[in-house]
């Protein structure tokens, strides 16, 4: 049986953030230290983003609510709202990406309506809320009153890889289903002023945004383009559990992402690969003999930030156009968490070159530390 990834779309909200006019805003805040004001303009300046996208609309220059919450435009300040407003915006904001993306990934499947969808797999570690998004998705799109309902919560950026494996065991076990997966991430909600090195890091990564997609053995349309989910798996590295955590503080929630964390991906990332590889001989090979770049043609790997990369590039022996998805994703969004893989995955889709055939291996890190991976053919 062969089970699909179709209909892949991706949503982000409209107000946009300049990397150079966030770095400076936080570079002006009271109170830093001298350890800070040398690493904000570094992390902002290295980080490989140019544009990031937020639900916040007073961090658009030309609002001017009357009770500001997250930035006093007129001082210049970013404000401390306790996670109870935090989340609050969420449930807001939140609720309306995932209709948006959960309406486009069945909008750009053909064949497929709402009333087929038999289960719904919602994706976010950046905000609570019951009834959840999973249950807003069956309300507001007219799913089947008995659709079956799943959320994968708070675990991080590597979340969506998980969530299609869940869709595919799904589908396997029901061929008739039809497994809506929809992840949103509102990563700015959470940030703020601070002179802890890691704080700084997150704030100088992280965006909004969503990705959704249907999961179904059901054929494809004529003319349709789909990925295959073929195989996936799962590898905790031996060091890390410090060094990427998330954590519900009074005034947020709070990301610790270390400078350890690409060296420990560096040095891991090849075992990680191996249990996906396993079941194909050339695979294996490949990996081997340093020539996965050939064995593989493309490579989605969570942009977590541009040394990340740099490494995974590296220790994989990658050409700059197999990474150039994902840095263009970064560059372009930032690092949106779970949904952000979603992202290079579409535009992989999107790429010319991305022939039916194609194997492309998908890669993402959370806390833990966690790696998931997914191997997937490109179909049509």
């Amino acid at each position: 049986m062969t089970v699909a990834l179709r209909g892949l779309s991706t949503v982000v909200p409209p107000t946009v953030l300049v990397q150079e006019e966030v770095r400076d805003v936080f570079s002006a805040q009271p109170g830093l230290n001298r350890l800070a004001q040398r690493i904000i303009p570094t992390s902002f300046n290295v980080s490989g983003i140019a544009t990031r996208y937020t639900v916040i609309e007073e961090l658009n220059r030309e609002a001017h609510p009357d009770e500001p919450v997250f930035f006093d435009v007129e001082s210049g300040d970013l404000l401390m709202p306790g996670t109870k407003a935090r989340n609050e915006l969420y449930a807001e904001h939140a609720s309306r990406l995932y209709l948006e993306a959960g309406r486009a990934a069945l909008e750009a499947t053909p064949g497929i309506e709402a009333g087929d969808v038999t289960h719904v797999i919602t994706v976010s570690c950046t905000g609570f809320y019951a009834p959840g998004p999973d249950y807003v998705l069956a309300r507001d799109l007219g799913l089947p009153a008995g659709v079956q309902r799943y959320h994968l919560g708070f675990m991080g950026c590597y979340a969506s890889i998980p969530a299609l494996r869940l869709a595919k065991q799904v589908c396997e076990a029901d061929a008739t289903a039809v497994v809506l997966v929809v992840s949103v991430e509102l990563c700015t909600l959470h940030l703020r002023s601070s002179n802890d090195p890691d704080t700084i890091v997150a704030s100088s990564l992280f965006a909004d945004g969503a990705g959704a997609g249907i999961v179904t053995a059901r054929p494809l349309e004529p003319g349709e383009r789909a990925l295959d989910l073929d195989r996936f798996a799962t590898r905790i590295t031996p060091v890390g559990e410090g060094d990427m955590a998330w954590k519900i503080g009074d005034h947020g929630f709070e990301m610790v992402l270390s400078n350890a964390v690409p060296s420990i991906i560096d040095e891991h990332v090849t075992g990680a690969l191996e249990p996906l590889f396993e079941a194909e001989e050339a695979l294996v090979t490949a990996l081997e003999t340093d020539a996965s770049s050939e064995a593989i043609e493309h490579w989605a790997i969570h942009p977590g930030g541009r040394s990340i990369l740099d490494k995974v590039e590296s220790r994989l022996v990658l050409t700059e156009a197999q990474l150039a998805p994902a840095r263009g994703i970064l560059h372009e969004y930032g690092n949106m968490s779970s949904a952000t893989v979603l992202f290079v995955l579409r535009r992989i889709l999107d790429q010319a070159d991305a022939a039916d055939g194609d194997r492309v291996a998908a890669m993402a890190f959370g806390p833990g530390l966690t790696v998931e991976s997914a191997l997937l053919t490109v179909r049509g």
